[in-house]
C-alpha cells in the first residue's frame, strides 16, 4: 500500500543545517514522526545502532526513515546522493531529533488534546483523507491510532520547545530593515536567484513497459503544449498530474535555485515568468515546469497576487459531523453547477461565517492572509472554479475564486515584509546554533552501523 504522504522534506540541507521550516508547521521531519514508522511494517529483525542518552535509534527506525527519505527525493525529481552517505545523514537525523525530543519532555512544556486534534486534521488533509479515512489507512499500514497521536504529540512538543528557547534569541530593529533594503537595492548578483516553479508530473511506474512509457510521455506532451497554447496551468495540472500536487496548483514554493533539482534548473534557465518547459524525464516520471517567479534572493517582492473568492463555512460540531457538513457543501456545489442555485445566496443562507451577509465574499486579499489549509486549496483554483469541501481548523469550506490581479504593495508593507524576511534568516541562523548546542550536549555511542 502507498505510504502516507505527510510532507517532502529536504533532508541533505536539514541534516546539515538542522535549520527549521519557515512556513506552516509540517507533519513529517519531527523526532515523532522519524522515530514512528509511518511507512511499512516494522523488520522482525532488529538491532540498536547508535544510543543518545541512554535511549536506542534502532536499525528498523535509520530503515523506515532512509526509504521515506529516498522516496520523497525521487518523486521530487533530485539528484541521489550514495546510499550510505544517505544512510550516514538519516541517522544523523535522528540522533538530532531525539535529543531535542528528551529536552522538550524535560521542559515542562504540555501538549493539549485539541492540539493533537488539530493535527491529526493536519495530515488527513495533506492526504486529502478524511480523519475516519486517515484511521483506516493507518491500521492498513500496520500502525495503531493511539501510537500515530503519540508521535504527532511529541512533534508538537518539540515544535513549541524550540519556539520558546528559540523565538526569544531574535530581535529585528529597524535598522536591520534599512540596512536590508539598501543592501538589496545595490546588489548585483544575478547569480542569486530565488525561483518558484509548478510542475505537471505524469508519473511513471517502476516496471512500466516501453509502451507504457511512450504513451505517458506523450500524455505529457500533450499538456505542456496545452499549457503553451495558455490553457489555464491550475486546470491542466488538476487533469493530467499527480494527486498530490494538485492541493497547491502544483506549485513547488518560492526557494533558492539550489534548493531545486538540477534538471529542473537547467530546463527553466532561459525562461522568464509564465515560461513553460518539458516535458523532461525523471526517476520519478515526466515533469511539465512553468515558471511562476524568478526574483534576487531575498528581495521582497513588491508586485504580489491578490485573490478576491468567497466561501460557504459549515462549522463541525457533535450536532453535525465532519462527513455530514462535506456532504452538505458537495449538493451545494453540485446545485450551483448545475444552475440549480447562486452562491451568493447559499451562502447567506447557509454559512456560518461572518461574511455569510455578503454572500461568503472575502473581498481583495494578499497571499499570507488565511489559514494554509484554506489557502492551499484556494490557489489551487482557476477563475470561477469551485472547490470540493475543504477542512480547516474552522470547520468545512466550500471555496470559489471569483478574481485574480497583479498589485503593488506599499512602501510600509515593503517594509513588513523585509522585515519577515530578516526574522526567516535570523530565526534560520538561530535554531542551527541551538540545534548544535543541543546535539553537543547530548551522550551519543555509535554502535553497529545500519543496513
Amino acid at each position: 500500500m502507498a505510504a502516507l504522504l505527510l510532507t517532502l522534506p529536504c533532508l541533505l540541507a536539514q541534516a546539515q543545517t538542522l535549520r527549521p521550516s519557515t512556513g506552516p508547521m509540517r507533519l513529517s521531519t519531527s523526532p515523532a514522526v522519524s522515530s514512528n514508522p509511518l511507512f511499512g511494517r516494522q523488520r522482525s529483525a532488529d538491532y540498536i545502532v547508535a544510543v543518545v542518552n541512554s535511549e536506542p535509534v534502532t536499525n528498523n527506525e535509520v530503515r523506515n526513515s532512509l526509504l521515506r527519505t529516498e522516496q520523497q527525493l525521487t518523486q521530487a525529481g533530485t539528484a541521489m546522493p550514495p546510499r550510505d552517505e544517505l544512510a550516514r545523514l538519516v541517522l544523523e537525523r535522528l540522533i538530532a531529533d531525539k535529543a531535542q525530543l528528551q529536552e522538550a519532555r524535560l521542559s515542562g512544556l504540555r501538549v493539549d488534546e485539541s492540539a493533537i486534534e488539530n493535527a491529526v486534521l493536519g495530515v488527513a488533509q495533506q492526504n486529502q483523507l478524511t480523519v475516519d479515512e486517515l484511521r483506516k489507512r493507518l491500521i492498513a499500514d500496520g500502525l495503531t491510532y493511539d501510537k500515530f497521536r503519540d508521535g504527532l504529540r511529541d512533534e508538537l512538543l518539540v515544535n513549541r520547545f524550540r519556539q520558546r528557547e528559540v523565538e526569544s534569541r531574535v530581535k529585528v530593529t529597524d535598522a536591520d530593515v534599512d540596512q536590508f533594503l539598501r543592501d538589496q537595492e545595490g546588489s548585483s548578483d544575478a547569480a542569486a536567484i530565488d525561483i518558484n516553479l509548478a510542475q505537471i508530473l505524469v508519473a511513471v511506474p517502476e516496471n512500466a513497459t516501453p509502451e507504457q512509457v511512450t504513451a505517458l510521455q506523450a500524455k505529457a506532451q500533450l499538456a505542456a503544449d496545452r499549457a503553451r497554447a495558455g490553457t489555464d496551468f491550475v486546470a491542466l495540472v488538476n487533469e493530467f498530474s499527480e494527486a498530490s500536487l494538485r492541493a497547491s496548483g502544483g506549485q513547488l514554493g518560492l526557494r533558492s535555485a539550489d534548493r531545486y533539482p538540477p534538471l529542473f534548473l537547467q530546463a527553466t534557465e532561459k525562461l522568464r515568468a509564465g515560461g513553460i518547459a518539458g516535458p523532461v524525464r525523471s526517476g520519478a516520471g515526466f515533469h511539465v515546469l512553468k515558471v511562476i517567479e524568478k526574483r534576487q534572493a531575498g528581495m521582497p517582492d513588491v508586485n504580489i497576487t491578490q485573490t478576491r473568492a468567497r466561501h460557504i463555512l459549515l462549522r463541525v460540531s457533535p450536532q453535525q459531523r465532519e462527513l455530514v457538513a462535506k456532504e452538505k457543501l458537495s449538493d451545494i456545489k453540485k446545485r450551483v453547477l448545475a444552475g440549480q442555485a447562486d452562491f451568493a445566496v447559499l451562502a447567506r443562507e447557509s454559512s456560518d461565517d461572518g461574511s455569510a451577509k455578503d454572500g461568503g465574499d472575502l473581498g481583495w486579499t494578499n497571499p499570507g492572509m488565511f489559514v494554509p489549509e484554506f489557502e492551499q486549496a484556494m490557489n489551487g483554483l482557476g477563475l470561477n472554479q469551485i472547490s470540493e469541501p475543504v477542512v480547516s481548523r474552522f470547520g468545512v469550506h466550500l471555496i470559489q475564486v471569483l478574481e485574480r490581479r497583479e498589485t503593488q504593495l506599499s512602501s510600509r508593507d515593503q517594509r513588513e515584509l523585509a522585515r519577515s524576511v530578516i526574522r526567516d534568516k535570523k530565526l534560520e541562523e538561530a535554531y542551527a546554533v541551538w540545534a548544535q548546542e543541543i546535539r553537543g550536549r547530548a551522550y551519543v555511542e555509535l554502535r553497529e552501523p545500519p543496513l
